[in-house]
């Protein structure tokens, strides 16, 4: 199912969670009389459920505030306050934030539990950041398709980080607007130059909302998921993935109709929501239209034959079925793809072990961790690599 997040979309259900080649935002248009795909009738609970504002989801307390004063305000200099800002958000003698895939959280809760995911470290950076006087703008980030696995779920997962841009100084000869930094828990994502587009603190808010809903459907509270897809639309309208999800939520509660008409609304407001064409073929196989399920699948294998991501995501089903040959298989031509991705080497050795080859599966965990940048994943495969090890003396 394939949900999404940042954004989330469920593949088995794949769930859509949060992110063109313009940094203008273009929006669309909402899809005429919106409201009436909001069915409350069918999760009557879902008002017992409080949504946070957007105060709420950006608000500093006053530790956050003396933070800011203590640490940033004091340096004059634009681009060193912004520096040092980036720089506290990942120092271990300050914040010291650790990436946590599932961390939808406010930009408080981010702050003081320490961890957060790219969407929350955004929502946190950017609530800092405009304390202390600074540029600030969101970004969503048209990444490649990538999937991560939730129990019985794949993930996946768009991409969102911030942009500093200089300061308007009639003194200085740069061009207003120019970024001289972006806040990204990925550097590599930055590196690549993927196309960007400004979004809006609103946006922004639909992606929060929609992520709490995907993790809301993953848990089966679904007057909870409703909830929050409701508040994301409610937010923007033109959020395609939050009309994906909802579509997906439908489906699980056999409203068929709703969903089917859910998913035609995330595909209409993008035509690469590849995800919720996807998710439209359950819906249309069990109306027995065989020849667009086909016309479907074919679409979506011709686009992502390709992507690495896709392949990794198929291993990984095969090896939740425990089809560990064919998850072999997968995950090898995912690192033919591409041979840096350190989660398909470390997704292959979960393969290995499984087939009872320890040897592989340590040659292979070796390998991820050369490729991964992050210290808190690099943490995890040693982790395993040590259990590889005891197990195999």
């Amino acid at each position: 199912m394939l949900i999404s997040k940042i954004y989330p979309a469920l593949l088995m259900t794949t769930i859509l969670l949060t992110g063109c080649s313009s940094t203008q935002t273009v929006k669309q248009t909402a899809p005429t009389n919106f409201e009436q795909l909001l069915n409350d009738q069918v999760f009557p609970d879902y008002q017992l459920y409080r949504i946070e504002t957007i105060e709420e989801v950006f608000a500093l307390d006053q530790e956050m505030k003396d933070f800011v004063r203590n640490k940033l305000i004091t340096e004059k200099y634009y681009l060193r306050r912004a520096s040092k800002l980036l720089k506290h958000i990942f120092s271990k003698e300050d914040i010291d934030l650790a990436y946590q895939n599932n961390a939808n959280l406010t930009a408080a809760q981010a702050y003081h539990s320490k961890t957060a995911n790219c969407m929350s470290l955004t929502i946190m950076a950017y609530a800092l950041a405009t304390e202390a006087g600074l540029n600030v703008k969101f970004q969503s980030v048209k990444v490649p398709e990538y999937w991560i696995r939730n129990g019985e779920h794949n993930m996946l997962t768009g991409h969102v980080n911030l942009s500093v841009t200089e300061d308007r100084d009639p003194h200085m000869l740069v061009v207003y607007g120019k970024e001289i930094m972006a806040i990204d828990f990925d550097p590599s994502v930055y590196r690549s130059r993927f196309p960007k587009k400004t979004i809006s603190k609103q946006d922004m808010l639909a992606i929060f909302y929609n992520n709490k809903g995907a993790d809301a459907l993953v848990e089966r509270n679904y007057d909870k998921a409703y909830a929050y897809f409701k508040s994301a639309i409610k937010a923007n309208p033109t959020f395609s993935s939050s009309w994906g999800n909802l579509g997906i939520l439908y489906r699980f509660n056999k409203h068929y109709n709703l969903a089917e008409k859910s998913y035609n609304v995330a595909i209409s407001l993008d035509k690469d929501n590849l995800t919720a064409y996807k998710n439209l073929t359950y819906v249309l196989r069990r109306q027995g239209d065989l020849e667009a399920v086909e016309r479907i699948n074919n679409m979506l294998n011709e686009k992502r034959h390709k992507n690495p991501y896709y392949q990794a995501m198929l291993a990984d089903e095969a090896l939740f079925r425990g089809e560990y040959l064919l998850a072999k298989r997968l995950f090898n031509k995912a690192i033919r793809l591409k041979k840096s991705g350190h989660e398909f080497y470390y997704g292959l050795a979960k393969v290995y072990y499984a087939l009872g080859e320890a040897a592989k599966a340590e040659k292979a965990i070796k390998k991820a961790i050369s490729f991964n940048q992050f210290p808190s994943t690099e943490s995890q495969y040693v982790a395993k690599l040590n259990f590889i090890r005891r197990n195999n003396e």
